[in-house]
């Protein structure tokens, strides 16, 4: 009982991941990049995001909600699983070790981010252009957003493929290949528009 309670739970981790949390991932990654076009168009997408009808009530349900979730059981998975690199040494299973790792990462990131934009926002601090060219100013801070951005990245690309897998849609080791090579254009394709993103702040 106590087994078929766990699994669910690591399908519905790994459900969260990809729906709502990897869609809004993208969705933020996307709006962020009108950045590049300069400082009225990314203040003009951010401020249709802020004006989106029943605002709050969507993040608490849509996005906090899940990311709570995802975090906590996460980190338990993080701390209890038993890696074997040292033993095997093989691709995927760097790659648990690595989404684990990520895991943690992303947490930490994800953390301070809210704290320096949505919290300082509820305390007045308007959330646009100047706000992340100021966080940015600061080579600490902005390699610190680079690792920060990478990691949470990798950690949707490469979950998207353990998603795949848990979820029954790639079971053969051929549609496993593809779905690694898919997951992989994903996390490039993602990180050039995110690095771009940054370095347009700057």
């Amino acid at each position: 009982m106590a087994g078929n309670r766990e699994f669910n739970y690591r399908r519905l981790h790994s459900l969260l991941g990809v729906i709502p949390v990897g869609i809004f991932l993208i969705q933020h990654l996307v709006v962020n990049h009108f950045a590049t076009g300069g400082e009225e168009s990314f203040n003009k997408a951010a401020h249709f995001m802020e004006s989106l009808p029943f605002r709050y009530a969507l993040e608490t349900i849509v996005i906090f909600l899940p990311i709570l979730f995802h975090a906590i059981y996460g980190l338990y998975i993080a701390f209890t699983a038993k890696n074997n690199t040292s033993k095997l040494g093989f691709f995927r299973n760097w790659m648990f070790l690595l989404q684990r790792v990520s895991g943690v990462i992303t947490l930490i990131f994800i953390t301070w981010h809210v704290w320096e934009t949505r919290v300082a926002a509820a305390f007045g601090t308007e959330v646009n252009f100047q706000m992340m060219e100021n966080i940015l100013a600061s080579p600490v801070m902005f390699a610190f957003y680079v690792v920060g951005i990478i990691s949470t990245i990798f950690h949707f690309a490469n979950g998207l493929w353990s998603f795949l897998v848990s979820w029954g849609i790639t079971v053969s080791p051929r549609s496993q290949l593809i779905a690694t090579y898919a997951t992989i254009i994903i996390f490039v394709a993602l990180s050039f528009v995110s690095i771009r993103t940054l370095l347009a702040f700057v």
